[in-house]
């Protein structure tokens, strides 16, 4: 018998050189929140993959370019209400995606936003996740690994 505490949330993607599309605007607007500049465009080109590498290193990570289970954890961002910046918008860019939700992606992180944050957390009761309106490292992997669709 599988009980709510059994239940694993989607593993974090992985995401490299080629990727286009979900998760990879999420990534840049991480990225940017880190000193980059990135064109936010979801395509995970050469100035994408320079930029990982770059942070990787930073981070003392392996400097590999692609963006994993040890990446994802190390380069997201907390966004709580009050905050602003590239990792809000990346955040609000991911529940806007989803149905149900819209939201401006403003990088404001509002009363708005942080319903939306709520009412995403609530969706994933099953895997006990705190309903707490802040997109911490346990928000962030459901939201890069696409769960949830509202």
């Amino acid at each position: 018998m599988t009980t709510t505490t059994d239940r694993a949330l989607d593993p974090w993607p992985i995401v490299k050189r080629g990727a286009r599309f979900h998760p990879v605007a999420t990534l840049q607007h991480l990225l940017n929140s880190r000193g980059h500049d990135l064109e936010v465009d979801a395509s995970f080109g050469p100035l994408t993959e320079a930029a990982v590498r770059a942070t990787q290193r930073d981070l003392d990570l392996d400097a590999d370019g692609v963006v994993g289970p040890i990446t994802w954890p190390a380069i997201v961002v907390t966004v709580r209400r009050g905050d602003k910046g590239h990792a809000v918008r990346g955040a609000q860019g991911e529940l806007d995606t989803r149905d149900g939700f819209d939201l401006v992606v403003d990088g404001v992180f509002g009363p708005l936003t942080e319903r939306a944050v709520r009412e995403f957390q609530r969706a994933l009761s099953a895997f006990d996740v705190e309903v707490d309106g802040i997109v911490g490292p346990v928000t962030w992997q459901a939201m890069v690994s696409g769960m949830v669709s509202h």
